[in-house]
């Protein structure tokens, strides 16, 4: 096949070719993460391939000369020779490419370092079809000791076909896949965790949350929460897509037709109980504190503000299934509950904050990352408790998304007494480890990042729960911004004067020197920097949030001069100051700066003396519980 694009790899080729083989696989098994308008692919694994087994896979539509194996040409020359073959299925994200079923028969040469696509077409009949005009091949390709080349080659690049789907631009692979294949065989990574959404036909889950998403898109414009809308409703729609998907298999798997009760366990602002609810399962959600956005669902999605403690006061015997979204303290109580509400009781956890039993959790391995610590602990508590404990990697948009799912056990109803010794010893032992009940401290801590951190007194509750801390009713605001302001105000003008008293007056704009975040806490008072560390983030976050003033990148600050506007990524989104905008903050440069402001009044988004100062006049928003 003739070649229409090649490219070098960097460096000496040190991954390679193990390094080629991963990154190919990632193509075949996930070619959604480059190409964003599939959902995924279904593998069907075949023996080592010759031409044989390849017309029996296409059936007749396939002909010895359509095999481009390379220059040694047919399938005969290659008996003796390792060979793999996958057949492939893509899936897209909407439904509307007709009825073919858009396959491809991927044949992986690892002698001569290739991998050649063969797609064809099914329709409803069974009628197989191939499309030559689209065959390609990925090639390795060594040149010397040290310079290795992956190659694209296509079997006519005249007749290409492309849908943007199952068949892409041939532009677009040389500019975007191949490149990426070559960054991926460098970087070489494995990941600690397994493939996406393993435990689900992938057909049924990509139309399944289609059609939420589409269901629930309105909630993102009335959203009343101070969190990200869109990051939020997509990841519950996305949740309740995997759960939906997964009790419909159960409820086959079990013949049963009755939809699964729940209860979300710390269920925050609600939406996953409300989709869920909508879809018809019957369940509530519960959780300590109660969300803006609880009154705008109706009285049919049933949310409790209640604080939850371990106990027998919270088992749910009835319940068929316990949700843990991001439950934070609450993550490795939640298999124990289940095990202790009732032998048929399942689970479903999604961990992201990193809590043990009575308290933070503590690391004890530096092999692994943390996370994958974690989710490995929360997986023996499972055990602990008598699941057959599943793992399995959402689509969401989080870095925190391993769930943990229980849907059977591993002993019989006659075994439960010693189930439960066992499960009692393990708790013990956990807080025998980690000593006397270790209350959350007020500092910042990276982990908690879904809910807050609030401390709270010790909540009693029966002899399997006591020493648990269940976080506080009321959200206590620890990112700075409930400091006073004369306090902040002070900080900035110190932080300042010393960055523009770095460098000399030489005509220009003074944009000052920079400074480590660890030299800015040298030039404040001890009582200063103890107020500060009480708050997430710190010192840092309090220069952050000034960033009228500073711009802080890499761990240094600088003073930011906002006629550049590519400074940060943020300011390339910045949109230029419309005409007759409020301005209900004072400029800290026309203030304090010897030069003042580097921008005219009018193009300046901050106040230039008292004359062109307004108060706010942020109107309300309106909420419209029609679009629910």
């Amino acid at each position: 096949m003739p070649k229409v694009f090649d490219i070098k790899f960097p460096g000496g080729g040190e991954t390679l070719p193990g390094g080629f083989w991963s990154a190919i696989d990632v193509w075949i098994k996930k070619p959604h993460v480059v190409n964003k308008r599939l959902c995924g692919v279904k593998e069907t694994e075949s023996e080592a391939a010759d031409g044989e087994d390849l017309r029996l896979l296409l059936g007749a539509g396939l002909r010895e000369e359509d095999l481009p194996l390379g220059p040694a040409g047919g399938p005969s020359a290659a008996r003796n020779k390792p060979w793999s073959s996958t057949v492939r299925t893509f899936i897209p994200k909407v439904s509307c490419y007709g009825t073919n079923l858009q396959r491809e028969v991927v044949l992986k040469d690892l002698c001569r370092q290739q991998v050649t696509f063969l797609p064809f077409e099914e329709d409803a009949e069974g009628k197989v079809s191939l499309k030559r005009g689209n065959v390609y091949q990925i090639q390795l390709r060594n040149q010397d000791c040290d310079e290795w080349t992956l190659e694209l080659h296509v079997l006519t690049e005249d007749a290409w076909f492309s849908d943007g789907v199952a068949y892409a631009k041939l532009p677009w692979m040389s500019s975007d896949l191949l490149p990426k294949l070559v960054r991926w065989a460098t970087e070489c990574r494995s990941s600690e965790f397994g493939s996406t959404l393993s435990l689900l036909p992938l057909e049924k889950y990509s139309l399944v949350y289609q059609r939420l998403k589409e269901k629930y898109k309105a909630m993102v414009q009335v959203w009343p929460e101070v969190t990200d809308p869109e990051k939020f409703v997509y990841e519950d729609v996305a949740i309740a897509t995997y759960l939906l998907v997964l009790w419909a298999e159960e409820r086959a798997e079990r013949s049963a037709t009755a939809s699964q009760s729940f209860v979300d366990l710390g269920c925050g602002n609600g939406l996953l109980v409300h989709i869920l609810t909508n879809e018809g399962h019957p369940g509530k959600g519960i959780d300590v504190r109660k969300r803006k956005i609880w009154d705008m669902y109706g009285p049919q999605t049933q949310l409790e503000e209640k604080a939850i403690t371990p106990s027998e006061n919270f088992l749910f015997p009835g319940t068929d299934w316990l949700i843990g979204n991001h439950s934070d303290e609450l993550t490795p109580w939640i298999p124990v509950i289940a095990a202790r509400s009732s032998h048929s009781c399942r689970y479903f956890v999604l961990p992201c904050c990193f809590f043990d039993f009575y308290g933070k959790y503590q690391r004890r391995q530096c092999k692994k990352s943390q996370y994958k610590e974690y989710i490995d602990f929360i997986s023996e508590v499972s055990q602990v408790c008598g699941f057959n404990t599943e793992e399995d990697c959402l689509r969401i948009p989080s870095t925190k998304r391993v769930c943990l799912v229980g849907k059977s056990r591993n002993y019989r109803p006659p075994g439960e007494a010693e189930a439960e010794t066992r499960r009692a010893r393990y708790i013990q032992s956990r807080q025998t480890a980690a000593g006397p009940a270790v209350r959350r401290s007020g500092t910042a801590n990276a982990g908690d990042c879904c809910r807050g951190n609030a401390e709270s007194d010790r909540t009693p509750g029966s002899s399997w729960g006591a020493g648990f801390q269940p976080r506080d009713r009321v959200e206590t605001v620890r990112n700075c911004a409930a400091l006073p302001r004369d306090f902040v105000d002070g900080i900035v003008l110190r932080v300042g004067k010393v960055l523009l008293g770095m460098t000399a007056d030489d005509g220009d704009w003074n944009r000052g020197g920079s400074l480590s975040v660890s030299e800015v806490a040298a030039l404040l008072e001890q009582e200063t920097l103890q107020l500060l560390k009480k708050e997430c983030g710190g010192l840092q976050t309090l220069l952050r949030n000034n960033h009228q003033v500073f711009r802080v990148e890499g761990g240094r600050v600088y003073i930011r001069d906002w006629r550049d506007r590519k400074s940060s990524r943020a300011e390339t989104k910045r949109k230029p100051v419309a005409p007759g905008a409020l301005k209900t903050r004072p400029c800290w440069f026309h203030d304090h700066h010897a030069q003042g402001c580097p921008l005219q009044a009018e193009s300046c988004a901050f106040a230039h003396g008292l004359d062109d100062l307004r108060p706010s006049t942020k109107p309300l928003k309106k909420i419209k519980n029609a679009a629910l």
